[in-house]
Order: C-alpha cells, then sequence, then structure tokens
C-alpha cells in the first residue's frame, strides 16, 4: 500500500512539473466546469429571443454580447461546451468499448482469417470520414445530436481497434505471456488480466486525442446542420449563424471560434504530457 501511495505521490509530482499537461489540464477543466455549472445556472436562458437586445455588443450585462435573435452568447458557450463534451465523451466511449476488444480479439487471433477480416473491416471505416458517415446516417434518420454521436462513435472504433491490436501484438512473445499460457490461461483472459493492464496508458492517452477530434468533428457536423438541432446551442451551429454577420457582429464568431480552440487545444495538450509522463524516455528526449 504504501508502495502504491508513493507512486502516486511521484507521479503527481512530475504532472504538476509538467508545463503542458498544467496548461492543458486547467484548460480542459475550465470548459468542463462551464459544462457542469450550465445544468444549474446560466446568467440568462439560452433559449430566450429577445430582438429589443440582438446584435449587442460584449458588456458587463452580456459578457460576450448577444446574436442575431438577442440570445445571450455567454449562457449558449456555456450550454454548448455541455453539449460538445457529452458527443465527445458518448462517441470516445463506443470506440472504445467496441475498438478495444475487437484489437485485443484480434491480436490473439494474428494472422488468422478471423484477424484479417478485422483489420479489413477497420480499414473500410476509415475510408468513410465521420462527416460523410453522419450525411449517410442523417439520410436515413434525420439530423440530430444522436445521429452525431453515432457517426463519430463509428468512426472511433478502428483507431482503438488498430491501436490495441498493436500494442498487443509486441506483449503476446514476452515471457509473462508465456508463463500465463503455460499456467492454462485462456487467450481472453490474459487479454483482459495482463495485455489490457499493460496497454492502458496509451488508450488513455489515445483516448484524450481523439476526445479533442471528436469536439471538432461534432462542431463540423453542427456546422452543416448535422448535430445537435436548435434550440439547443451548438459551437458549431453558432459559427454558422455568424457567417452572414461577420463584418456587423464578429463577437458572435469569435467566442464559440475561441471556445473550439481552447477546448482542443487543452485536451491536446494534456495529452501530449500524459504521453510524456507514461513514457519517460520521451520525457528524458525533451
Amino acid at each position: 500500500m504504501s508502495g502504491a501511495g508513493s507512486t502516486e505521490r511521484t507521479f503527481l509530482r512530475m504532472a504538476l512539473g509538467h508545463p503542458a499537461f498544467v496548461i492543458g489540464f486547467v484548460l480542459s477543466a475550465v470548459f468542463v466546469a462551464l459544462a457542469l455549472i450550465s445544468f444549474v445556472w446560466t446568467p440568462f436562458d439560452p433559449t430566450r429571443l429577445s430582438i429589443a437586445t440582438k446584435l449587442q455588443t460584449p458588456s458587463l450585462h452580456h459578457w460576450f454580447g448577444t446574436d442575431h435573435f438577442g440570445r445571450d452568447m455567454f449562457s449558449m458557450i456555456m450550454v454548448g461546451a455541455r453539449v460538445s463534451i457529452a458527443v465527445a465523451f458518448i462517441a470516445v466511449g463506443i470506440g472504445m468499448i467496441v475498438g478495444v476488444p475487437l484489437g485485443l480479439y484480434a491480436a490473439a487471433r494474428r494472422g488468422s482469417f478471423i484477424d484479417e477480416i478485422i483489420m479489413r473491416g477497420n480499414d473500410l471505416v476509415f475510408a468513410f470520414p465521420s462527416l460523410l458517415l453522419a450525411i449517410m446516417i442523417t439520410a436515413v434518420f434525420g439530423p440530430g445530436a444522436v445521429n452525431a454521436i453515432i457517426a463519430i462513435g463509428i468512426f472511433n472504433v478502428p483507431v482503438f481497434a488498430r491501436l490495441s491490436r498493436g500494442a498487443a501484438l509486441s506483449l503476446w512473445t514476452r515471457d509473462f505471456i508465456l508463463a500465463a499460457r503455460v499456467a492454462g490461461k485462456g487467450a481472453a483472459r490474459i487479454s483482459a488480466e495482463h495485455i489490457l493492464p499493460n496497454i492502458a496508458n496509451l488508450l488513455i492517452v489515445q483516448g484524450t486525442i481523439q476526445f479533442s477530434l471528436a469536439i471538432l468533428a461534432e462542431a463540423a457536423l453542427a456546422y452543416v446542420g448535422l448535430g445537435a438541432q436548435p434550440p439547443l446551442p451548438s459551437w458549431g451551429r453558432m459559427l454558422a449563424d455568424a457567417q452572414t454577420l461577420i463584418s456587423l457582429a464578429p463577437h458572435m464568431a469569435l467566442f464559440p471560434g475561441f471556445a473550439i480552440i481552447i477546448t482542443v487545444l487543452g485536451l491536446n495538450l494534456m495529452g501530449d504530457g500524459l504521453r510524456d509522463l507514461f513514457d519517460p524516455k520521451l520525457r528524458r528526449e525533451r
């Protein structure tokens, strides 16, 4: 127990001493906090229209100004953070829950017909970007946040399948895996008890990176009208609404654009920091 506690303290000390991780964590935490607070409080109702106050510039009353319908931009950014984070979290979760077992199974059956089918299936999914998948799904079921989640989640499956398979293959020839096989453990048990814990660090780092990419994908889908639908605010749709008013009300594009940039930057910095923290060789090279 004391050894585990010492290890945790050492990791925490290294994390606090890593500038990229600290900056990324703080930026990400700010938007997560805004999303959580939006469940119980926003300065104004983000769906309330007020034509009398439309296109107001940032002020003490409306911190980020108002849009062309008089809605408070800061309140919309807060609720938009909730939408983006929820879509990205669920989509990346789908990718991990489906992709990791597929990759581990393919690694356990390496060189077999099943391995070939799984990997060629991953190649097929990679041929359809999340935006194109969303268009196909929307054509059948209609636009919405759920369909955006499905499209982004499907696109994440081969990412985690490839990563987990590649990492697992390098472990199957290790001595401790051979010892587990001699002890009579099956492939599924070895994958769950020995392979998965040893590749968890890679999955966490990749999950952070995919999370930022999922936020970008959600914003792109909302921008073209395939994401969350009105009256639910969305960063991508806020940018779409601002494109015809950019010269008249630039704040309508600046604030949702900055929200996307800062959130994605924070997640990428945090992912880069985690990669360094989990791989001492990379940290020494820097």
